[in-house]
């Protein structure tokens, strides 16, 4: 049985991990860390993880950049292993987490999803097959509204999957209105939508002379991210200290 921490447990992902759990028996959220608690939840819930004396194997936290530098403290105090899902991080909270790894077992990832990281290794196999025969790489993702990074982290991911299959010998281009020139040999487009409320859609097209690859992931639920960071919480309770992502979780 793994012990969760969930922080940010009242927020819409906490939620959608706090059910998940429910209907896991390898999994159980002893705890959960929230600035607002109306009731809901079955565990206790504590300002902050400091503040939260309950024993558990590892942190999972959905919450806001803003409360990094307070919970990785208390987690290296507390020797708590920890998935960092939240995104959006400065380069000294980067800083920060590359820091605290050296200390406790840590898992961050750009997405949490099973298939999205799957893809990932995937991507590059292809690259190191197609991208030398001349086929042109692109990458069109897809989110509702409400998003305001454009792109987003999981696009950004894919292309520096690809670029490190071809020893980042390549460079990204965002908008080709921009400039008014052919396409370059060893770029990657990428290309962002925004628009109702698409929970995420990811494509990379490997466009050749008279053929074209598409390889996609589509999300229909934000579930798919929660069964994910569920699984790397699982993964890291023993482990090293150290950094680990999902491609450690998949291996």
């Amino acid at each position: 049985m793994t012990r969760i921490i969930m922080v940010g447990c009242n927020g819409r992902m906490g939620q959608v991990i706090s059910n998940i759990v429910k209907e896991d028996d390898q999994a159980e959220i002893v705890a959960g860390v929230d600035r607002f608690d109306d009731g809901r939840n079955d565990y206790p819930v504590y300002n902050s993880l400091e503040e939260c004396g309950v024993m558990a194997d590892a942190v999972i936290d959905f919450s806001s950049p803003a409360i990094l530098e307070a919970m990785l403290d208390a987690a290296v105090k507390k020797s708590l292993p920890i998935v960092l899902c939240t995104t959006g991080y400065s380069e000294e909270q980067l800083e920060m987490i590359n820091e605290a790894a050296k200390k406790i077992p840590l898992l961050r990832s750009a997405n949490m999803s099973l298939g999205v990281n799957t893809l990932l290794k995937l991507l590059k196999d292809a690259a190191k097959v197609l991208a030398p025969s001349g086929f042109d790489i692109e990458i069109v993702e897809k989110h509702h509204n409400q998003k305001v990074d454009a792109p987003s982290g999981t696009a950004l991911a894919m292309a520096d999957s690809i670029n490190e299959a071809l020893d980042n010998e390549y460079h990204y281009v965002y908008d080709r209105s921009a400039v008014r020139q052919l396409r370059g040999e060893k770029e990657i487009g990428i290309m962002a939508v925004r628009g109702g409320n698409i929970v995420g859609e990811h494509e990379v097209i490997f466009a050749g002379t008279d053929e074209v690859i598409e390889i996609k992931h589509t999300a229909y639920s934000k579930a798919i991210f929660g069964k994910g960071a569920v699984s790397a919480a699982k993964f890291l309770k023993g482990q090293n200290p150290g950094m680990y992502t999902m491609a450690d979780v998949i291996g």
